[in-house]
């Protein structure tokens, strides 16, 4: 064990300041010893009490950050957080683990994070941290990990019935989950969900105990209409990403599925698929339960927020 582990995150983030604040004191409370906060747009409400707190290194990434990072402002914001995350790397000489999230995304853990981290073994570079991803509604309601096996898609069936077969894991958004890496390697790239040393990828064990990653991937129907669109077209629903399964074996891509549902019902359809997949319903929740997969945790961001941000209200 390691005596006084520091860890830290990165993020790029375009969101309203409220949800930054949030993101930011649930993390400072946690323990994080230091954050990297990378707006990707000008945010003056969020940008000011930011950069007043001693623990945060904020940067607004105009166009002079990146004629410093990259010569060019990148399209694609995945590209962005790859390039962001891996200069926070560079930077992050005062903690000894560092890992890249979104806004949407919290650490969960009974123990406090850096005494999980210390026990692991020196030689262990990564430590990868899977999600669980919100039900809508209070958001205090989580569907877990289901590990990769024989089982996982037989379970996913029965608790989705009718779109299932087309989700994996049960999951809207990724299951790769986001990974701590060791500060003071050489060579390091840090991508959304894995990390590379000289170009080749960082192994590691495929899942830490002791800590979950909260992804607020839909907290009610209208918060995930309004981000629809956009991830249908660029982000995690986009056409370039592989399907949930070989195609000849019946396999679709998210961005593949949607279409098909708005193609047959519209936005009706689309709430279809929300309610039996995202709705915390009794049904829903019951199904979990029975098979170990319901979790239940409050973020009480609220009540937080005001002990890192007192000038910031909900």
């Amino acid at each position: 064990m390691t005596a006084n582990t520091t860890w830290g995150l990165s993020a790029t983030i375009l969101a309203p300041a409220e949800d930054i604040l949030r993101f930011a004191a649930y993390h400072l409370e946690a323990g994080a010893h230091r954050l990297y906060l990378y707006l990707d747009a000008e945010n003056p409400e969020a940008y000011a009490p930011l950069k007043a707190h001693p623990k945060i290194r904020v940067t607004t990434c105009d166009a002079a950050h990146w004629q410093k990072l990259s010569g060019k402002r990148p399209v694609k914001h995945q590209v962005r957080q790859t390039q962001n995350a891996t200069d926070a790397y560079r930077r992050a000489n005062d903690v000894d683990w560092l890992i890249h999230m979104d806004v949407d995304e919290f650490l969960v853990s009974k123990q406090p994070v850096t005494d999980i981290l210390s026990t692991l073994p020196a030689k262990q570079q990564i430590a990868r941290i899977r999600p669980m991803e919100a039900l809508s509604g209070d958001n205090t309601h989580f569907k877990a990990f289901i590990p990769n096996g024989p089982d996982r898609a037989n379970t996913v069936a029965a608790i989705y019935p009718t779109y299932g077969p087309y989700i994996k894991g049960g999951f809207l958004s990724h299951l790769a989950g986001k990974v701590f890496v060791r500060t003071g390697l050489e060579g390091i790239r840090v991508q959304i969900h894995n990390v590379f040393h000289d170009d080749k990828i960082i192994d590691g064990p495929e899942q830490q105990p002791g800590i979950d990653l909260a992804h607020l991937h839909a907290k009610s129907w209208d918060d995930w209409l309004a981000a629809y669109r956009y991830r249908h077209e660029n982000g995690s629903y986009r056409a370039e990403l592989a399907p949930n399964r070989p195609r000849d074996r019946g396999g679709l891509s998210m961005h593949e599925l949607f279409a098909m549902i708005e193609s047959e019902g519209g936005v009706a359809g689309l709430r279809a698929f929300f309610d039996e997949v995202c709705a915390v319903s009794p049904d829903l929740r019951s199904a979990l339960d029975a098979r170990g997969l319901l979790r239940r945790v409050d973020l009480n961001l609220d009540a937080i927020l005001p002990r890192h941000f007192p000038d910031a209200t909900p």
